[in-house]
């Protein structure tokens, strides 16, 4: 099965957080692909991990952050 063509705002993403966790874009999307958070949890301090890990737990909470003006200037930042 072929992968759907990913957009390039997405890559720029994927390469901006990798760069920030420290490990591969291509490590870094197929665990976000697969659930696997691993490599990027490993990147951050306990602090952050724990963080991390409560927005995972509450996808509605998540969805919720992206959708302020401060995450979507922090996505063009980091995207351009």
């Amino acid at each position: 099965m072929e992968k759907p063509k990913q957009s390039p705002q997405l890559d720029a993403l994927l390469r901006a957080v990798s760069g920030k966790l420290n490990i591969p874009p291509e490590t870094l999307r197929s665990q976000l692909e697969s659930g696997k958070f691993d490599a990027a949890i490993a990147g951050m301090n306990p602090k952050e991990q724990s963080v991390f890990q409560q927005l995972l737990a509450d996808p509605g909470r998540l969805s919720r952050i992206m959708s302020t003006k401060q995450a979507k200037a922090l996505y063009e930042k980091l995207t351009k």
